[in-house]
């Protein structure tokens, strides 16, 4: 079972989550962290800028999980100028260890493969930062993805592009495909961090965390992880018919734990 803490707002988990990162980064200078993009994490993000003030991470090294195909790594809304704005620049990341997938229509076709030898290259991700979507995807894994699924390009979904619109200027600016780290990359990593806040990612996660395996909802593949860390606010906690247990076992959870 995935551990669930329930804070009372985004800013609380930013700071839990924070405040495990770096305990990760000195305990391990050459960190591997699995980077997300979108709003959700950025209370994350903006958490670690003080709290890495005096800590080394020159050899900290990172992956995005997914970019869209076929834009300008220049365009403010690639995801490799989102991580180098929100993440590198203000964390002090060096860049060159920092890799988003290969988004270029040159050489697409073994991008998916490029990446993937990378992650395993660097051993593997070590803390992985995760959203849920509000159809449940994670990642890019739109519904039906399996849970076997390395890092590939996929279509996003109409609901995907509608929700990403508000990045655009129009929702038909926001691009069909992507590249993506598969659920099967992501279920590699040796922890994974899952973020939701809002009353819309309800359902979403109560599925995921409490529902049945399914490739229907490929955030629950979750459940198949053996280090999970859910941090959800209380709108985003709303469905969970444990949500009481949950508040009852991180009460009494032993210190020496850690998240």
């Amino acid at each position: 079972m995935a551990e669930v803490i329930i804070v009372a707002d985004a800013a609380a988990a930013g700071a839990l989550v924070a405040d495990e990162i770096v305990r990760l980064i000195r305990s391990r200078p050459d960190t591997v962290l699995g980077l997300a993009t979108g709003s959700t994490p950025l209370p994350v993000y903006e958490a670690l800028r003080p709290r890495l003030a005096g800590v080394d991470v020159s050899r900290v090294r990172g992956f995005a999980l997914d970019e869209y195909v076929g834009i300008d790594p220049a365009h403010p809304e690639s995801y490799r100028a989102v991580i180098g704005r929100e993440v590198v620049e203000p964390l002090r990341l060096d860049p060159d260890r920092i890799r988003t997938p290969d988004g270029s229509l040159d050489g697409i076709e073994h991008a998916g493969d490029d990446y993937e030898a990378a992650i395993t290259a660097a051993g593997g991700v070590d803390l992985q930062i995760l959203g849920i979507g509000t159809d449940g995807h994670i990642g890019f894994n739109e519904p039906g993805s399996s849970f076997a699924s390395l890092t590939r390009v996929k279509t996003l979904t109409a609901q995907t592009r509608q929700d990403n619109a508000r990045f655009f200027d129009a929702i038909d600016d926001v691009p069909m495909h992507c590249i993506t780290q598969g659920l099967g990359t992501i279920l590699r990593a040796r922890h994974l961090v899952l973020l939701a806040f809002g009353a819309g990612k309800a359902e979403a996660l109560a599925g995921a965390l409490e529902g049945p395996v399914s490739a229907a909802l490929p955030g629950s593949a979750i459940q198949l992880h053996p280090h999970v860390t859910v941090v959800a606010d209380e709108a985003a906690a709303a469905e969970l018919a444990h949500a009481d247990y949950y508040r009852y076992a991180f009460a009494n959870k032993p210190a020496w734990q850690g998240l």
